[in-house]
């Protein structure tokens, strides 16, 4: 992938202290965030919550859409408040230039040209002890997971979800082979880390990684 220097500076953006907690926030919700909720969590100012929000905004990190708030509709119920959530863009920035994305997509390839599946075997293989090496170092299944950059969430039903997937690029292409990596990344760290209740399994849905993790 070629590199911009358009591309480097829109990562600078995220070095405004304030305007990073306000990405990490709206990337901690399950639905899209108003100027008044951010400004209220960061105990800021409207305005200044709006300034920086529109400008993550304009360098792709969020998208942004209108709503009424819930149970307002027809004349007199105000005009539709400007919200934001998560853009499904991915940004990267290394001076000189790498392109490791190349390189795995080679990789993954090859596995699903292997027609004895015993590439993609090693693969899941490979992953389970990574997963369980890194289970063996860790606290809690939450810190391993963060650390790996999964962000783990419990939902209502105390199931861990993953909101993000590490391969998301890779996994549209490829979603059999990284799925069933993750699935046994997850099932050797659970297995690192002595979790006898826990239990990894594919729950793919839009918008988070393909795995869950429900305890018995």
């Amino acid at each position: 992938m070629t590199q911009s220097r358009d591309e480097i500076n829109r990562i600078a953006t995220l070095d405004d202290p304030l305007r990073r907690r306000l990405y990490d926030l709206v990337r901690s919700k399950e639905w899209p965030v108003g100027r008044h909720e951010a400004a209220k969590e960061l105990r800021i100012g409207r305005s200044l919550a709006a300034y920086h929000l529109d400008k993550l905004a304009e360098e792709g990190f969020l998208d942004t859409s209108y709503a009424r708030p819930e149970g307002r509709s027809g004349p007199g119920a105000g005009r539709p408040a400007k919200l934001y959530a998560l853009a499904d863009a991915e940004f990267a920035a290394t001076v000189p230039s790498r392109d490791y994305s190349f390189a795995a997509e080679m990789f993954a390839d090859a596995a699903e040209a292997d027609a004895s599946g015993r590439v993609a075997e090693a693969v899941r293989e490979t992953a389970r002890s990574s997963g369980r090496e890194l289970g063996e170092g860790s606290g809690t299944l939450h810190a391993a997971l963060a650390a790996r950059g999964y962000e783990p969430y419990e939902d209502d039903e105390g199931t861990i979800r993953l909101r993000n997937c590490p391969f998301h690029r890779l996994a549209a292409e490829h979603t059999d082979l990284v799925c069933g990596m993750n699935l046994a990344f997850v099932e050797g760290l659970v297995e690192g880390l002595g979790d006898e209740e826990a239990r990894a399994r594919l729950d793919p849905e839009p918008g988070r990684c393909c795995v869950a993790i429900r305890r018995r």
